[in-house]
């Protein structure tokens, strides 16, 4: 271990690299960490509370958001992931890599797995076919919690090994 290491955690090493990566290490997980802090944790729940907001309206309003949150969600997770090129180096076991792969897995899984069976209920809803809620939410919620913990994992040692 050379100086540079001194008094980190042994699982964290100095990276290096330009500037902008590593810039970019520790402000895309906090600026995705918000995006879903707000938008999922307070902003979804919060819209169906709204006066004279129907089921449907909800979930009309809802599906849009979320669609321009996925699409911000998978640019910042493409960033990151050329941050962590760019400074950590080919993937391999180092930490960054593990919890950076995590979060960009589970919004993956949230997408291409968990959102499809989503839209199919949306849109029986809005049909008229379905009442209101579903099981299928707490898959996304789980995901999110799991995209949450991540990130969070990932800032922290993003800001040990950056700082």
């Amino acid at each position: 271990m050379d100086t540079s290491d001194a008094g980190r955690h042994p699982a964290v090493r100095s990276v290096t690299g330009p500037l902008w990566a590593r810039s970019f290490l520790l402000v895309i997980p906090a600026v995705w960490l918000g995006l879903v802090l707000g938008i999922s944790l307070i902003e979804a729940p919060l819209k169906f509370t709204a006066p004279g907001i129907t089921i449907p309206l909800g979930l009309g309003i809802g599906r849009r958001v979320f669609m321009a949150m996925n699409i911000v969600e998978v640019v910042l997770a493409v960033l990151l992931l050329v941050a962590m090129w760019r400074t950590v180096g080919r993937p391999g076991r180092q930490r960054l890599w593990i919890l950076g792969g995590a979060a960009a897995g589970v919004l993956a899984v949230k997408m291409l797995v968990i959102k499809p069976f989503l839209n199919i209920r949306t849109d029986a809803v809005l049909a008229g076919d379905l009442a209101a809620g579903s099981t299928t939410h707490y898959f996304y919620i789980a995901a999110e919690v799991g995209l949450l913990a991540a990130l969070v994992a990932l800032l922290i040692t993003a800001a040990r090994s950056v700082l």
